[in-house]
């Protein structure tokens, strides 16, 4: 595992530097010191590494808006604290974001392509619960169109950070953000955005984690990992999902000693969407 984060975090220095089709794959080894072996035994290509730093982006991203979006955090300052979140992180990974929107051929990518719109699935599913809580049944006709103008706000804004290096004040945009939500949802009457039309733009990316696909990651991060309470309950989970016995409680225990550990985050975020803890 670091192997692989020094390799991606040498990467993205380069493709900041000279771009992604310059940099070539003998160039990184030399910034990260290794041979071409040792890249190849992380990555089969430059295509999987640089499909690795984008999924590596949009997994944080996503487990740090669910986080608040989960959270026990009162109604009137949710909105406030989704927000700073959202431009927290535009801000904190600036760098491989500026790589990923100015290298044009990366979007040509199929299978980076599908990643991004499953990510982005992930991210409306967040949002529309977090509206679902705030405001219950008052939007049931426009939760939707709420939720794109929610998407809309954090594309557009995302912009001040990626491509200017000015001081922004975060707490302000956020109170200014969350004002707009507030008004949009209080007086949006006519709606335009559907489930069913949430569905088809999601096809097929939209699929549910197979117990296949779940017992691969959670291997994947099993391996060296060393004995510990994080690499037990991994264990322990992985004997869950092949014959579920433990009640949701326990389950959502063993998860959350996996996600104290920054490396495992992605998995116990994935299992517990499996579980439905």
């Amino acid at each position: 595992m670091l192997k692989k984060q020094l390799i991606m975090e040498k990467a993205l220095e380069l493709f900041s530097e000279q771009g992604f089709e310059a940099t070539s794959v003998q160039q990184i080894t030399e910034r990260c010191g290794i041979s071409k072996g040792a890249f190849y035994l992380s990555f089969k290509t430059k295509d999987e590494l640089i499909i690795s730093m984008v999924e590596n982006y949009l997994q944080q991203f996503v487990m740090d808006v669910d986080q608040v979006v989960r959270s026990s955090l009162s109604k009137d300052i949710k909105l406030v604290e989704f927000y700073k979140s959202i431009f927290q992180a535009f801000k904190n990974h600036a760098a491989p974001a500026r790589v990923f929107f100015n290298e044009k051929v990366l979007l040509s990518k199929k299978e980076l392509f599908q990643k991004i719109i499953a990510y982005d699935v992930e991210m409306s599913k967040s949002i529309i619960y977090m509206l679902e809580q705030l405001y219950q049944d008052e939007l049931h006709e426009t939760k939707y169109d709420v939720m794109y103008c929610i998407k809309g706000f954090m594309k557009s804004y995302s912009e001040l950070f990626i491509f200017s290096d000015i001081s922004l004040d975060l707490e302000l945009l956020a109170k200014s953000l969350a004002e707009k939500t507030e008004i949009i949802a209080r007086h949006t009457t006519i709606p335009f955005i559907t489930e069913e039309l949430i569905q088809l733009t999601a096809k097929p990316c939209n699929e549910e984690v197979s117990q296949e696909s779940l017992l691969e990651l959670i291997e994947q991060h099993l391996d060296g990992l060393e004995d510990s309470i994080e690499r037990e309950s991994l264990e322990l989970l992985k004997l869950q999902v092949e014959n579920t016995t433990y009640s949701k409680a326990i389950l959502k225990g063993l998860i959350e000693n996996i996600r104290l550990q920054p490396d495992h985050r992605w998995v116990a975020y994935v299992i517990a969407k499996y579980f439905n803890v």
